[in-house]
């Protein structure tokens, strides 16, 4: 009997051995497999919400979503309260909106350099320069707009619209005066930070 005991120990001390040898050879290949680089992760999609407030004694108020999937941005903007008719909308420099006159987020961005104009216009236009939105009589008006112009948070500063400001004027722009096309008061702004 203790012939047959001595090899049936030494037998499950060999197998147990091997099986924590197999369990640690397929711990790593787990480990291997799971393994994420955070450069692999898509972050293509990205989504800033800019609430308005009122400015220059206006009772007026906004919301724009920007969203960026796949290097396209796109700007919905939704007004309420405004006075009917053509209303000029532009990305001013700095996303500071402290002032009673909302001239605390300065001029257009203008990071290209260009003089002022309509968008899409060959002589020129800056990057700000989105342009004119009809305001029905309800006082209700709308801007909608895709371009590949501007980036969300890239490292790209003639795109990159996070630190800017959105600002809504009274009147209309001309996409002629120089350099911010005679648009009148600020009547909304909203910081486009994350």
């Amino acid at each position: 009997m203790k012939k047959i005991v001595f090899p049936l120990i030494a037998l499950i001390f060999i197998t147990l051995i091997s099986c924590k040898e197999k369990n640690k050879n397929s711990l790593k290949t787990v480990e291997k497999t799971e393994e994420v680089s955070p450069s692999s992760i898509s972050q293509e999609k990205k989504e800033i919400i800019v609430q308005l407030e009122p400015k220059s004694g206006s009772k007026s108020i906004g919301k724009l979503i920007f969203k960026e999937v796949d290097g396209v941005v796109s700007l919905e903007a939704k007004f309420q309260g405004l006075t009917a008719g053509m209303h000029a909308i532009h990305i001013h420099e700095k996303a500071d909106c402290s002032s009673v006159d909302g001239k605390s987020a300065g001029g257009h961005w203008n990071p290209t350099f260009t003089n002022h104009g309509k968008w899409g216009n060959e002589g020129g236009y800056h990057k700000g320069d989105i342009g004119n939105f009809e305001v029905d009589e309800s006082g209700y008006g709308k801007r909608i707009m895709e371009t590949t112009e501007w980036c969300i948070g890239c490292e790209d500063d003639t795109k990159n619209i996070l630190g800017k400001a959105i600002i809504v004027h009274q009147g209309t722009d001309d996409f002629t005066s120089q350099p911010s096309g005679a648009a009148g008061a600020r009547i909304i702004c909203g910081g486009i930070i994350l």
